[in-house]
């Protein structure tokens, strides 16, 4: 059991995170991102849900066995089979967890179509035999918000007679409010028969904005587990934000006495990371861990905080990750100072990592007046690949304003140099067309986004595609100083991670033959 005050950290990113449409992890970025969760302090990781394909196994099962702190969990649907699969992908884990669930509500129930006791006793059965695999079980009701009140109670006493030894309580739609959140869980404890030996958790769906409020609450009613997901990613609206209920808990803990093992330091970090994975940028005033959440424009606002930063600030920008101040770096700066200053901004680059981006910092310096901390970031969250199929060699664009643009492009496929013209409505079109000229391929661009890194007019911009093909997403990001030149790459690299999509798809694909880092 957990102190009376501990809040334990369920970290989801990567099974209902990873179910956002686009958000799609490779191999090694699941096995990096469980890595940085482990490292931050997270209690435990729902790693992915096992029985959906071989490289869910694949990637939960190595997640198991790497972690180091965590509990690593694999989601399971109410049946033999799916609980079997689960427990053969965590249990090498070091602390194992199988999480099972089925629809309470009576629209979730009329999926399965099964009546209240045939449910139950689904419930009673597949509760037994994942606690007869692993004594740590976590039971969820799905739509728990929107179940009859005397059914949740009887379905809840089932699974801890069971054996279950945490009981999530999920609001899968968003539906509840804060004041129902918090009742519902106390309830729950004072009203089920053996309520006080298991822990109560929730999970709550951002649908009506009321997901960190809503987990909030049911802490304050009795809930010792939030499960949560970096960036708030996830299905529809998103899950509670990590960054948010965790910063919560620690700036407010004169209301919220309630303490968790995060260190908050590494939170800037890997929601980057994440962002550029999954290829969901964090909207610029998303708290936190967005752009503006340190910014002040107002100048009132500057006024107060050059006089006393808790003017204007209710914690500290060093508390989540960020430096307190942008030094800029220059062409004249050394490794040394690279590496001291990725490390500042929570970035521990092996040899040959900081040796790959300490070439695209001097080119970029030689660019650019000054090379800012955001400069800096977007050149590490770059993941093109030496074992990339495609890659972009050169590129030149005329734009002129009495006819359509033209694009020159050089691109090496599979180690040979391929050249082309193509024109467009516009520089971008006409580069996305080239690119199709050289690699003919049927992807569709679902979203194409571009945002400036740092202000000015040599700032380099970051641009983010999502493509979709035969129902594969890949996402693709770039930066440069050069907004066309930045629109290629992004669109070579979705294209590269596709292709490593259409290899996983064929048969006979086996997860441990291909190596897919940084792909």
């Amino acid at each position: 059991m957990t102190k009376s005050n501990e809040v334990l950290i369920f970290d989801t990113t990567l099974r209902d995170g990873e179910q956002s449409p686009g958000a799609t992890m490779t191999h090694d970025e699941k096995l990096e991102i469980a890595e940085m969760l482990d490292d931050m302090g997270v209690d435990i990781i729902e790693a992915g849900f096992p029985i959906a394909s071989e490289g869910d196994f694949q990637a939960v099962s190595e997640i198991a066995k790497l972690a180091k702190s965590a509990t690593i969990c694999g989601l399971s649907r109410a049946n033999y089979k799916d609980i079997d699969r689960c427990w053969e992908a965590v249990k090498h884990a070091k602390s194992p967890r199988i999480h099972t669930f089925i629809g309470t509500s009576p629209l979730h129930r009329a999926i399965p179509n099964l009546d209240m006791d045939e449910m139950a006793e689904r419930i009673h059965d597949t509760v037994t035999h994942a606690r007869n695999l692993c004594d740590n079980v976590q039971w969820s009701p799905m739509d728990a918000t929107r179940t009859e009140w005397d059914y949740l109670c009887r379905v809840v006493e089932i699974a801890i007679k069971a054996g279950a030894t945490t009981i999530n309580i999920p609001d899968t739609v968003g539906y509840t409010a804060p004041i129902e959140s918090a009742d519902l869980i106390r309830n729950l404890i004072s009203t089920v028969p053996g309520a006080d030996d298991v822990i109560f958790a929730t999970h709550c769906h951002n649908d009506l904005g009321m997901a960190t409020a809503n987990s909030l609450a049911a802490v304050e009613g009795g809930a010792r587990q939030i499960e949560c997901t970096i960036n708030g990613l996830g299905e529809r609206a998103g899950n509670t934000a990590l960054e948010e209920v965790v910063m919560a808990l620690k700036v407010r803990g004169d209301i919220m006495p309630y303490t968790t093992k995060i260190d908050t330091r590494k939170i800037m970090n890997i929601s980057r990371r994440v962002a550029t994975v999954s290829g969901f940028a964090v909207q610029f005033n998303k708290a936190i861990v967005g752009k503006n959440a340190f910014a002040h424009e107002s100048g009132i606002h500057q006024d107060g905080m050059l006089k006393n930063r808790e003017t204007f600030e209710v914690m500290k920008p060093e508390d989540v990750g960020l430096a307190g101040t942008s030094l800029p770096l220059g062409k004249h700066s050394g490794r040394a100072a690279l590496r001291a200053k990725l490390n500042e901004l929570g970035f521990d680059l092996a040899d040959n990592q900081l040796n790959d981006v300490f070439v695209r910092f001097k080119d970029l310096a030689d660019r650019k007046k000054e090379v800012f901390d955001d400069d800096l970031m977007a050149l590490v969250t770059q993941n093109d690949a030496e074992d990339d199929r495609l890659k972009l060699k050169s590129l030149r664009v005329v734009c002129g304003t009495d006819g359509p643009q033209k694009a020159d492009m050089v691109m090496e496929v599979d180690g040979a140099d391929v050249e082309t013209s193509a024109t467009g409505d516009g520089p971008v079109d006409a580069t996305f067309n080239a690119v199709k000229a050289i690699f003919s391929h049927g992807a569709r661009l679902q979203i194409y986004q571009v945002s400036a890194v740092t202000e000015g007019t040599d700032a380099q911009a970051t641009v983010s595609v999502r493509m979709e093909e035969e129902g594969r997403i890949a996402t693709g990001q770039s930066a440069d100083t050069d907004t066309v030149v930045a629109s290629a790459k992004a669109y070579i690299n979705a294209l590269n991670r596709l292709l490593v999509r259409r290899e996983q798809s064929e048969p006979g694909y086996d997860v441990k033959g291909v190596s897919y880092k940084d792909v």
